[in-house]
């Protein structure tokens, strides 16, 4: 049995947490998988004969788990676009009452999704209540 520890940037709650074991629990030759949301990393414990290192770290690529967490940062771009329509905000201050930087806001319109990209979460599709 071998060891591996992934960073996963992506897992940031406890649902990620049981998305990220069912995944990895799922390949054959893993023995166990040890994740937590708070320090966003996984240990693997693998059989190195029935599953290689390539094949866990490809199904985290693929799960959107690996690499950066996209989120847009602030870009010094104008809040609302020329025809009105918003865009992504976000602002930051520093204050010199309190020497520190405070607060940010952000406009997030709901188009049928979770308010951040959330791996193993897709679209959420609206229900028509029949009359």
């Amino acid at each position: 049995m071998e060891k591996k520890s992934y960073e996963l940037p992506a897992m940031y709650a406890d649902h990620h947490v049981v998305e990220v074991r069912r995944i990895l629990l799922e390949l054959p030759g893993v023995k166990d998988v040890y994740a937590s949301s708070a320090f966003q990393v996984a240990e693997v414990t693998y059989d190195p004969d029935a599953v290689s290192e390539s094949v866990i770290a490809g199904k985290l690529e693929e799960a959107g788990y690996l690499g950066d967490f996209a989120v847009s940062t602030e870009a010094g771009k104008p809040a609302t676009s020329k025809n009105g329509d918003g865009i992504y905000f976000r602002h930051t201050e520093f204050y010199k009452q309190t020497k520190d930087t405070i607060g940010f806001a952000q406009n997030v319109s709901y188009v049928g999704r979770p308010l951040w990209p959330c791996p193993g979460i897709g679209v959420i599709n609206t229900m028509k209540e029949e009359k």
